[in-house]
């Protein structure tokens, strides 16, 4: 046993292959059949169904998310100290509470509460919209905290982040594309409450179907033993002097940001300035899709290129797309759709390493320290997406309001030549100045190279193994 009193062992299993990768890659479209939803949907459904403000959803969104940031780094410390079974600490979790965390979904759409009072309806919204983040936060720390736990070879922790992303590009273009399709009444632009309450709850079902795929797939080979728990204030202090966690952690808030809040913001431009959702359900798709047509290169440009240098290349760029699509202003819905598109690849360079990124950053503190907690980390990076979250989506709702964007519960408010231009310059502004923000992090913060990462992945293997061994012995 270590002297931090952890014993971190790589258990005999059948060897790493497609069943962890499709396992891995379902869990994360069953996520999507939840955040993606909540995260593309929720604030139009709030405007136009319950007729609530921007101001008002603002609120909520912002507020809610500091406290379910919060309960990430609560989750991961819960995780990471609770008993380690014979199937590993993580894949349980997921197990027990994946059937709360659907059930609050649904709960999130009930039509019913728009005849509420407004008092009755906000009251609705603060809690279940609480309650789903911190349900959330229980499946999803101990999905992310699994990829560490299933492999500690580096190459394929780039598989398993490859194909995370890839289920997160099918998750979210599924529900991008279908929930469009059925949401509105007839021709009109009206939002129908009872449809989307029905489509959610086929999306809760899928999403359970997804989580089962992953408990009964993959396999936790790395698991640590523990004598005794560390001090909370040890772990902090560790991870806190890691320039690698600090600059991931900063990075993957600033393209959080721009994720939630350019993505929000597409459906108000293609719903109010292209006046075309036809379109709007493709460049949802675009948003997401764009990692699937990367995934087969993504193993050869992290080996071949690194994590950090291909990153910064692809929000490069993404950077003079956006500034392009900014200058020429146009009209036309699917000329629009073509730089998204572009945008959206380098965008993915980055998506689809991130929870690579996110190992490398555990490996390298349990380099530097010994200490391997997986659940905590994973929680600290967790937290900093949410409350990136929380700004994009409370800042997206202030914004509505400040460029006088219309609430209707009719669905069909005329929005002013102000708030349509303003809406345009939200959604092509942001990822310009995001990306920027993301380049400079990544280049004078995060340390972790390419060589860096492989000699990491070397020192844990001879560890590991040697813990086997001892572990061994002392059996005899």
């Amino acid at each position: 046993m270590d002297n931090n009193g952890q014993r971190t062992v790589t258990i005999k299993a059948h060897p790493f292959d497609w069943r962890d990768k499709i396992g891995y890659m379902f869990g994360d479209i069953g996520n999507n059949f939840s955040f993606n939803v909540v995260n593309s949907f929720l604030m139009i459904f709030y405007t136009n169904v319950y007729g609530l403000s921007g101001s008002q959803t603002a609120i909520v969104f912002l507020l809610a998310r500091i406290v379910d940031a919060i309960s990430d780094v609560v989750v991961g410390r819960l995780v990471d100290n609770s008993k380690l079974h014979k199937r590993g600490r993580f894949i349980p979790w997921m197990q027990r509470m994946q059937y709360p965390l659907l059930i609050a979904l649904v709960l999130l759409f009930v039509p019913v509460v728009k005849d509420w009072s407004m008092v009755g309806k906000m009251a609705w919204v603060w809690v279940t919209y609480i309650a789903w983040g911190v349900l959330y936060s229980t499946v999803n720390i101990p999905y992310g905290s699994l990829a560490s736990a299933i492999s500690n070879n580096p190459d394929d922790k780039t598989s398993l982040s490859t194909w995370r992303s890839i289920g997160s590009a099918l998750g979210g273009s599924i529900t991008s594309y279908v929930i469009p399709l059925f949401i509105y009444i007839g021709a009109t632009k009206k939002i129908s409450g009872i449809r989307f309450f029905q489509v959610v709850i086929v999306c809760a079902i899928l999403g359970w179907i997804c989580y089962e795929l992953t408990i009964h797939m993959t396999t936790e080979r790395v698991q640590t033993h523990k004598s005794e728990k560390l001090a909370l204030s040890r772990i902090m202090k560790s991870m806190l002097e890691d320039r690698a966690l600090l600059g991931l952690v900063l990075t993957d808030l600033v393209l959080v940001v721009n994720q939630n809040l350019a993505g929000t913001m597409i459906t108000y431009v293609y719903n109010d300035y292209f006046k075309n959702t036809a379109v709007m359900g493709l460049a949802l798709v675009v948003n997401t899709a764009t990692v699937i047509l990367l995934s087969p290169f993504s193993h050869y440009i992290a080996t071949r290129f690194g994590r950090r240098n291909s990153s910064i290349v692809g929000l490069i760029v993404s950077f003079f797309v956006y500034l392009a699509l900014f200058i020429i202003r146009t009209n036309n819905a699917y000329v629009y759709l073509g730089f998204i598109f572009v945008g959206s690849l380098g965008f993915a360079v980055f998506n689809l390493q991130v929870w690579a990124f996110i190992t490398d950053v555990i490996d390298n503190i349990e380099v530097r320290t010994g200490d391997r907690e997986d659940g905590i980390v994973y929680g600290v990076n967790s937290f900093a997406r949410k409350v990136a979250q929380a700004i994009g989506g409370g800042f997206g709702g202030f914004i509505l309001s400040y460029i006088g964007y219309k609430s209707s519960t009719s669905g069909g408010a005329d929005q002013t030549m102000r708030t349509i231009n303003g809406l345009y310059n939200v959604a092509t502004l942001v990822p310009v100045v995001c990306s920027l923000l993301a380049i400079l992090l990544l280049f004078f913060v995060y340390p972790l190279t390419r060589d860096k990462v492989h000699e990491n992945g070397k020192i844990l293997a001879e560890r590991h193994s040697a813990n086997a061994e001892s572990t061994s012995e002392s059996a005899k």
